[in-house]
Formats: structure tokens, sequence, C-alpha cells
């Protein structure tokens, strides 16, 4: 049985003590198909100029073991060992921004001999809020907006939410109605609030406008999938008075049993994102005003919560997210061959 090594890509600065990821590579490095998996993480000065750069054929990586762990102050990764890229067979992205498209795109060139996971270039392409207008039947009413006149022909419609194409984690979302203007949960009048919009519009290539829900209060639902299986979800519940359920708007998270619908979300948007080379993605979900849940959000750079299911689930989500991960670089190394 051919076994694999792989070199995940990481940033433990950016991370808390209950980052899932780590809980994940202590699975991985104990199952039958693994040789190696080491870790390097941007927050390794060592690391610097590849982390600006990604065209070097060496970095500073600490493989994982049973005494693997995680401090703030990382210094687990004091004694990382230089190691080859091209030895491994895997290069799994578990990082945050700030990544450009551009960098995305020069790890998918510089190292096109390993299976990455996900793809640079399917985190690109599916990344954008672009994307989801590949899904109009599955959203809230959605279009892209070039223009304040974009804007306005939405507003004569409904309430509306103007989301940044490359933004993340509730920063930068704008939600207009016919009196006042959120920028986050920052409230102005409206002519004063349009004129921000125009300002930040300036600077953006578009926007993409999705219908506000009233229902948004009933929370944001996280499903994960890893390899086109649903493996848990949280409810993400803003806090109150405010509209934004992101946790780090201050929302709180609890678990989530996930519906039909949701089921056949992830059933429709699965194949296209593995055909764009993503494996493991999450999206959110907001009940509409017929009270249905539908697709606001497809998030492939850096997904987390796998912890959090298990432990609000009970179920192993971590050991199958292990497995699912496995099986993916056993049977797509193998036919590469």
């Amino acid at each position: 049985m051919k076994k694999y090594r792989v070199l995940v890509l990481t940033d433990h600065s950016t991370h808390g003590k209950n980052e899932s990821i780590y809980s994940l590579l202590r699975m991985m490095s104990k199952h039958p198909l693994c040789v190696e998996i080491s870790l390097a993480t941007r927050g390794n000065s060592k690391n610097s100029a590849f982390f600006s750069d990604f065209d070097m054929p060496t970095i500073f990586a600490k493989r994982i073991d049973e005494d693997f762990y995680y401090t703030e102050a990382g210094d687990w990764f004091e004694d990382s060992k230089c190691v080859v890229i091209s030895e491994f067979d895997a290069l799994f992205l578990r990082i945050d921004r700030p990544l450009t498209d551009d960098q995305l795109y020069k790890i998918e060139r510089n190292y096109r001999e390993l299976l990455i996971i996900n793809s640079p270039g399917g985190i690109v392409e599916t990344g954008s809020k672009r994307f989801l207008l590949n899904f109009p039947e599955l959203c809230p009413d959605i279009t892209l907006c070039h223009t304040m006149a974009d804007i306005k022909e939405q507003l004569e419609k409904f309430p509306i939410v103007l989301k940044p194409l490359h933004g993340y984690g509730g920063t930068g979302l704008i939600r207009i109605d016919a009196k006042k203007v959120f920028f986050e949960n920052k409230k102005y009048n409206y002519e004063p609030g349009m004129a921000l919009v125009a300002d930040y519009l300036k600077h953006s290539e578009a926007m993409l406008s999705m219908r506000y829900l009233k229902n948004v209060t009933e929370g944001d639902k996280r499903v994960l999938v890893v390899g086109g299986k649903i493996l848990g979800a949280t409810l993400r519940l803003p806090p109150k008075g405010s509209w934004l359920c992101n946790l780090n708007q201050g929302g709180t998270a609890s678990y989530a049993k996930v519906d039909e619908r949701e089921y056949e979300i992830a059933e429709a948007i699965s194949p296209i994102l593995r055909r764009h080379g993503v494996l493991i993605f999450g999206f959110d979900t907001l009940v509409d005003d017929d009270g249905v849940r539908c697709l606001s959000e497809i998030n492939t750079l850096n997904v987390g919560g796998l912890v959090q299911a298990e432990e609000f689930s009970g179920e192993p989500v971590v050991k199958i997210a292990s497995e699912l991960l496995w099986t993916y670089i056993a049977e797509t190394k193998t036919a590469s061959h």
C-alpha cells in the first residue's frame, strides 16, 4: 500500500487553541496512509521570504507527532527543520488572508507537481462572491452592481445587502433600505450614507447585491462539507440590535441540524466545486421571507469549525474528515500515475 507525505501551510499567529486544523492534523498523522505530515507556518520568521514570494524550493516545517500542540506564542515551531517541498506528495492550504489571488496562482504554478488541497486556482474562482451568480435558484435575489445606478435599480425592488467580492468575516458589508444605510453596524441617514457607498464603489471593481432578508435574526448557518459529504453545521446568531451573524462581529455559535434544503444545496454545488479542485468548503444559509433556507455564501479558502461541529453533534467529525481527505489524496495520486 502506497503511503504519502503531506506539507501543510498555515499561520498559527492568526489562530486560537480551538482551531480545527490542529485536531485534524493530529488525526491525519495516525492514518495508515500517512508517512509524514509536516506543518509550516507564516508566523515563523524563518518563513518570511517564502510566504512573501511563494517561489522557493524549501521551507521550515515541523513534523506532526503525538507531542504536537498549539500555543499562542508558537514555541512548538521553534525547532522547525528545513524541508524540500518537492519531496512531498500533497500541499494542504489552511491559511487565511492576506493572501492575494496572484499569490494563489503563483503557488499553483510553482508547485504544480504536488496535489494541492484546495486548488489555488479553484479558490480564486470560487472564493469570489461573483461565484454565487452560478446558483441564482439557490440564493436570494442577487446581481452584480458596477455603478450607483445598478444599486439604485435594485433598491427600487427591495432592501439590499452589498457584499465586497473578496470580503470575509462580515467586513465591508453594507445594508441599504429606503431610509437608512448601514456600513456593518454603523447607521447613516440615506443621503450621506449613499455618498459613502458611492465613494466605496469607486475603489471596487463591483459589489454583489443580495436582497436583504428580514429573517436574518434567525441566524446564519455554516454547513461544513468534505468530499461532497456534509459533516456538520453551526448556527451563528447576531448580537442584540445587530444584523451581522459573523463571530468576529459579535455573533454567537451553537449546534444546528442540517435540513433537507441544505442537503439539496450541498448536492447541487459540491460537484461544481470539485471540478474546480475544491474538496473542503463551507457554505452559509439564511432563512428567506418564505421561511426556507437559501444559499448566501461559499467559503473555500480556510474553512474551520470541524471541532465545534464534533462537540455540538457528538459525532466523530474530525476522524471522518481525515478519512475523506486521505481517500481523496490516495485516489487522486493513483489516478495521476
